[in-house]
C-alpha cells in the first residue's frame, strides 16, 4: 500500500538520505557531421528476407497510382504543355495524389498484416514467458514545467507493475528536469520526495534538474548519456503522458539483448484516457485505424524504421556514438537546435550500421494527446518547424534512402497543407475564370485550329471519386480489420456501434481538416518568413478557452470559408455543393473548436457507446493503476509559491540544497544577468513580499539554483 501523501515530509525527515543522482559514469557523445562520409558499415542483418522487394512493390504501386491518377486529370483539363490553364492545377495534383496514394499503399498492407498476424520482429513474443534481462535498463523522463503529480502518478504505476512482475531490480528511473518555471521546480522536488517514500524508500529513483536548458529536450537526454550513460547498456525515454507495461518494458529490454546489432526499437503507443470529444476523436482513430496504418509502414521499413521521441528502447552505445546532433548553420527558425530530433537522431544511427525497428504488435505502451484542436495546433507549430528544419538535413550525407524518405515525410506532413490550399484556390480561380472571362479562341499568331477550353465534368467526377476512394477504403478495411478480432470488436462497442463511430469520425475530421489545413499553411508561410515557434509546455488536460478566445484564434478561417463559399458558389451551386465540406470546415471553425473541446460532448458520447476503445472498455492494469494514482496524487498541492515552499519545509529545503548542481566556472567575464539582478533586487528589499513582488520568473529561478542568493532570499522578514 503506498503511503499517504500528507505524512511525506514527516517520514523523509527522519529516514537517512539519499543522493539525488548516482555517481557519475561518463560516455562520450561526440557531435556528428553532417557533410562527413561516414566509413562503410554493413546492414544489420535484423530486417526480414525480401525487403527489396516489399519496397518495390509499395512504391510501385504508389507510382502507377500516381501515374493513373495525373493522365485522368491531364484529360480532364485538356492539359497539353505547361502554358494550357490547368497546368498548374496538375502540377499540385499529382504530389499530393503521390502522397494520398502512397498511404493507400502502405494501408493494403498494414491490413494484410494485421489480419495474418504480423507486426512482430526481433523474437518478441507476448505468449512466450517473460524474460529476464541481466542488464540494468534506465528509464528516463524529461520534464519541462508539467504538472509533476500527474507525471509521477503514471511513473509510480510503472514501478508498480514492474515489482508485480518481479522485474524491478532491472530498472533504475530518472526525472530530468528542464523546468524553467521556479514554482513547477519547487513542487518537482517535494514530487520527487513523495515517490521515493512512496515507493519504499527510491534508492533507485533519481532526479536531476538543469540550470540551462541547452539544446531543449535532445540536450537533456544527451546531458545524461555523457554524465550516466556509461553505467546503463540501454535506456528508455518516457514522455510526460506516457506509461508503458512491465511486460512490454521487460521484452524490449530483452529483445536489445539478444540482437546486438539493434540500436533502437521503437513501441507503437496507444492514445489513451481522451475525455473531451476531440481527445476521444483522436483516440478511437489512433486505435482503430493506428494498427493498420503503423503494420503498414513497418511491413517495408524493416531495420530502417523511424523514431518518434518517446516510449522507445534505445542501445546506450548506439546513441551515444552515432546521434549527438550538431547545431544547424543560419538563424532560427531554420539554424540552431533540431527541434524534431527523433528522425534525424534514428537516421544517423542507422548510417553508422544500427538497426531502427518498429514493433506495431507490442501491446502496452500508451500515451494521451491534446484535448482541443487549438492545442494541438500549438504543438503542430513547433513539429511544422522542426520537420521543416529537416531541409537542412536531407543533404547530409551516408543516410540510408529508407532514412531520407522519413525525413521526406516529416517535410511533406506539412508541406501538403498549403499545396492543398494552392490547389483548392487555384481550381476555383480557373472556374471563375471559365464563367467569367471571356475565353480567346484563337491566338494572335497564325493557326488553322481555335484553343477549345475543355474541361471533362464526368470526368472530374470519377478523377474526385477516386480520390476519395484511396482516403476512405482504409477507414473501412481497418473497420473490416477489427470486425475479425472478437475482443478488438468488442471494446469498439460491436459491429453498429463501431460503424457509427466511424461515421461520426469521419464527418468531424472531414470538418476540422480544412481548418487544420489552413492553420498549417500560415504556420508553413510564418515559418519561411522567419518566424521561430519557441517552445511550450503541452496542454493535458482540459482544452476549454472561453469563445471569445476561440473566436480570436479561429475567425480569420471563418472569413475565409465564406469568401471562398461565395466564390464557388458565383461558378456555380453544384460547384458549391462539391466544395460544401470544405466551406463548412471553416465557416464552422469557431464553434467546431470550441465544441469539440469540451469533455460533455466526448462523455455523451462514451456513454451512448460511440467512439469506444477497447481500452476504455477493459482498461488494462497499468492504466486502470495510473488514473487511480492520479486521485492520490491530487492531495498533494497543485499550486504554491516555491520559496514559501521551501520556508515552511526544512526537509524539502534541505533536499533543495543537496540537490542543487555545483557551481560551474563561467568564461571570463561572463556574467549571469538574471542572477545578478535578482541578487540586487533581494538587497534592495525590506521584506520577502516586496522581493518576489519585483523579482521576474527567469531572476527567482537563478537566485533558487544559487545557495547563497537562495539564502539572502529566504533570510527576509515575511512582511
Amino acid at each position: 500500500m503506498a503511503l499517504p501523501l500528507d505524512t511525506l515530509t514527516r517520514r523523509e525527515a527522519g529516514a537517512p538520505s539519499l543522493a539525488a543522482m548516482p555517481p557519475e559514469a561518463p560516455l562520450a557523445m561526440p557531435v556528428q557531421d553532417f557533410r562527413e562520409v561516414p566509413r562503410p558499415v554493413p546492414a544489420p542483418g535484423t530486417g526480414p528476407r525480401g525487403m527489396g522487394w516489399r519496397r518495390l512493390a509499395v512504391f510501385g504501386a504508389a507510382l502507377l497510382l500516381t501515374a493513373f491518377g495525373a493522365r485522368e486529370m491531364a484529360l480532364v483539363f485538356g492539359v497539353e504543355s505547361v502554358l494550357t490553364p490547368g497546368a498548374l492545377v496538375l502540377a499540385l495534383f499529382v504530389p499530393l495524389f503521390g502522397w494520398i496514394a502512397l498511404s493507400f499503399v502502405s494501408s493494403l498492407c498494414g491490413v494484410l498484416s494485421v489480419v495474418s498476424g504480423g507486426g512482430w520482429a526481433l523474437g518478441i513474443d507476448s505468449t512466450a514467458p517473460l524474460p529476464t534481462p541481466a542488464s540494468r535498463t534506465a528509464l528516463l523522463m524529461p520534464v519541462y514545467n508539467e504538472d509533476p503529480r500527474r507525471v509521477l502518478a503514471g511513473l509510480e504505476a510503472i514501478l508498480e507493475a514492474l515489482r508485480g512482475a518481479g522485474r524491478a531490480d532491472g530498472f533504475d528511473l530518472f526525472i530530468l528536469s528542464d523546468t524553467t518555471d521556479p514554482d513547477a521546480w519547487a513542487r518537482e522536488e517535494e514530487a520527487f520526495l513523495a515517490l521515493r517514500t512512496r515507493t519504499g524508500g527510491g534508492e533507485r529513483i533519481f532526479y536531476r534538474r538543469r540550470a540551462k536548458n541547452t539544446d531543449r529536450k535532445a540536450g537533456n537526454i544527451a546531458d545524461w548519456v555523457r554524465r550516466h550513460g556509461g553505467a546503463y547498456p540501454q535506456f528508455l525515454i518516457l514522455d510526460a503522458d506516457s506509461v508503458m507495461s512491465a511486460e512490454s518494458l521487460v521484452r524490449l529490454a530483452a529483445a536489445m539483448e539478444a540482437h546486438p546489432q539493434v540500436g533502437l526499437i521503437q513501441s507503437l503507443p496507444v492514445i489513451v484516457n481522451g475525455r473531451s470529444l476531440f481527445a476521444r476523436m483522436q483516440q478511437f482513430a489512433g486505435r482503430l485505424y493506428g494498427p493498420v496504418i503503423a503494420h503498414g509502414i513497418a511491413f517495408w521499413h524493416g531495420a530502417e524504421g523511424n523514431y518518434w521521441g518517446h516510449n522507445a528502447m534505445i542501445r546506450t552505445e548506439a546513441f551515444a556514438g552515432a546521434a549527438g546532433l550538431p547545431h544547424l548553420p543560419g538563424r532560427k527558425p531554420f539554424g540552431g537546435t533540431v527541434m524534431s530530433h527523433d528522425f534525424v537522431e534514428a537516421a544517423l544511427m542507422r548510417r553508422r550500421g544500427w538497426g531502427i525497428h518498429f514493433i506495431p504488435a507490442l501491446p502496452g505502451s500508451y500515451e494521451e494527446s491534446p484535448p482541443a484542436l487549438s492545442d494541438l495546433a500549438i504543438r503542430d507549430r513547433r513539429w511544422c518547424q522542426g520537420n521543416l528544419q529537416h531541409l537542412a538535413v536531407l543533404p547530409a550525407r551516408g543516410l540510408h534512402p529508407i532514412s531520407r524518405s522519413h525525413l521526406l515525410v516529416g517535410i511533406g506532413s506539412y508541406i501538403t497543407a498549403p499545396l492543398w490550399l494552392l490547389f483548392l484556390i487555384s481550381g476555383v480561380l480557373l472556374a471563375l475564370q471559365a464563367r467569367f472571362v471571356l475565353p480567346e479562341y484563337f491566338s494572335t499568331g497564325p493557326t488553322l485550329f481555335p484553343n477549345w477550353p475543355i474541361v471533362d465534368p464526368v470526368r472530374a467526377k470519377w478523377v474526385f471519386i477516386a480520390t476519395m476512394g484511396l482516403l476512405l477504403v482504409p477507414k473501412l478495411l481497418a473497420w473490416g480489420a477489427m470486425l475479425a478480432n472478437r475482443a478488438w470488436r468488442r471494446g469498439h462497442g460491436g459491429v453498429l456501434r463501431s460503424l457509427t463511430s466511424v461515421l461520426i469520425e469521419t464527418v468531424l475530421a472531414g470538418l476540422l481538416a480544412p481548418v487544420t489545413m489552413l492553420t498549417q499553411s500560415t504556420d508553413v508561410v510564418s515559418i519561411l518568413l522567419g518566424r521561430d515557434a519557441g517552445w511550450s509546455a503541452q496542454v493535458r488536460d482540459d482544452g476549454v478557452l472561453p469563445i471569445r478566445q476561440v473566436a480570436r484564434l479561429y475567425w480569420r478561417h471563418t472569413a475565409f470559408g465564406l469568401a471562398f463559399g461565395v466564390a464557388a458558389f458565383l461558378v456555380s451551386p453544384f460547384l458549391a455543393a462539391w466544395m460544401s465540406p470544405v466551406v463548412l470546415g471553416l465557416a464552422l471553425a469557431i464553434p467546431l473548436a470550441a465544441w469539440t473541446a469540451r469533455r460533455g460532448a466526448g462523455q455523451a458520447l462514451r456513454r451512448a457507446g460511440l467512439l469506444l476503445i477497447p481500452e476504455e472498455r477493459d482498461p488494462p492494469p497499468i492504466l486502470a493503476r495510473t488514473v487511480a494514482l492520479r486521485q492520490d496524487w491530487e492531495m498533494l498541492a497543485p499550486e504554491g509559491e516555491a520559496v514559501a515552499r521551501l520556508r515552511a519545509d526544512p526537509v524539502l529545503l534541505a533536499a533543495h540544497h543537496a540537490m542543487l548542481a555545483p557551481a560551474t566556472q563561467a568564461r571570463p567575464g561572463a556574467l549571469d544577468a538574471s542572477l545578478v539582478m535578482g541578487r540586487a533586487r533581494v538587497a534592495a528589499a525590506t521584506s520577502l513580499v516586496e522581493a518576489l513582488d519585483a523579482l521576474t520568473r527567469a531572476e527567482k529561478a537563478a537566485l533558487l539554483a544559487d545557495k547563497e542568493g537562495l539564502d539572502a532570499l529566504l533570510a527576509l522578514p515575511g512582511r
